[in-house]
């Protein structure tokens, strides 16, 4: 019974955490979606488009997908007519960058600083995208969508859009607990029968190649399997009762950036009629290679600091 009430205190805590950050934002930004400030947006980044190897109109999907969600932004892409090579693109760079405020949002509960989200997010995009354009020569036939059918009812009013933003935002919160709260029972369970340790144990060399002590291995399967979002409920909770370092919080977070959610993330861009091994493999080796560049970097900058206290 101890582990069961523990991790349903642990999961309502965590809840009403990320909750404060999801409700306020999803309803701020469903109501913007009815006002001209996202057209204006749209509008105003559609002549730089061009650099990404997309056309104008491409900036709807990234706008609705980094504004929302990747559903969103799959959407916009759906109501366009576009190559092959720039879904593939559009997909590329909403993989490292969707849900911006969520996101970035619990990104900031967990201790990371603002700039690094927003410097990793849009510059992991806005890199693989110039990338892919320039070693890509093909892709040039037009993308054949499967059977992904997106529909809206489009609220008629005011009244009709706030009560649909409060709808979304409802939704999302409960959405949260339903993954969160059964997530930290799991949690505590295993904790209580020193299965995290173990789990911590065989994981050692993998977190140790990309520069991040053991005890933030969980945050890392988390984030992986279930998402940004949903995984920063473990991840604050590790920061508050496992040890785990600002340092190593903000690495694991740089990781997850670049390859969270695989599976649920991958799959959903199949009806795009897009090659998806490739895009899980960029993910996964850019996650790799930008954590332990960063580790790296990071470790010498401790080292030289030492290194200038050192001397009398």
């Amino acid at each position: 019974m101890g582990t069961l009430k523990n991790g349903l205190f642990a999961g309502l805590k965590t809840t009403w955490t990320l909750s404060k950050v999801i409700f306020p934002i999803t309803l701020i930004v469903v109501i913007l979606q009815y006002t001209p400030v996202l057209p204006w947006i749209i509008d105003m980044i559609s002549p730089f488009m061009g650099l990404l190897g997309l056309r104008g109109e491409a900036a709807i999907p990234l706008v609705l997908g980094n504004a929302l969600n990747l559903y969103a932004g799959i959407a916009g892409i759906l109501s366009l007519d576009l190559t092959v090579k720039e879904v593939f693109i559009l997909a590329t760079m909403l993989s490292f960058s969707h849900n911006i405020f969520i996101e970035t949002g619990v990104a900031l509960r967990v201790g990371v600083k603002l700039w690094i989200v927003l410097v990793v997010r849009f510059g992991l995009a806005i890199m693989s995208a110039i990338i892919i354009n320039l070693v890509w020569q093909g892709g040039g036939e037009v993308a054949k969508y499967g059977a992904l059918q997106v529909s809206q009812q489009v609220p008629d009013g005011w009244g009709e859009i706030i009560l649909f933003g409060l709808q979304k935002a409802t939704f999302g919160v409960l959405q949260l607990a339903l993954i969160v709260i059964p997530l930290m029972v799991i949690i505590q369970f295993l904790k209580d029968r020193n299965y995290l340790q173990k789990f911590s144990e065989k994981l050692a060399p993998f977190t140790k190649v990309i520069g991040i002590q053991r005890n933030a291995s969980l945050t890392l399967v988390a984030g992986l399997v279930i998402g940004l979002a949903y995984g920063a409920g473990v991840m604050i909770q590790a920061v508050q009762e496992d040890g785990v370092s600002k340092k190593d919080a903000t690495l694991a977070f740089i990781f997850l950036v670049a390859c969270h959610a695989v599976v649920e993330d991958t799959l959903i861009f199949i009806p795009l009629g897009i090659p998806i091994w490739p895009l899980f493999l960029i993910r996964l080796i850019t996650a790799f290679v930008l954590t332990i560049v960063v580790a790296y970097v990071w470790r010498k900058a401790e080292q030289s600091k030492h290194k200038e206290v050192a001397i009398p």
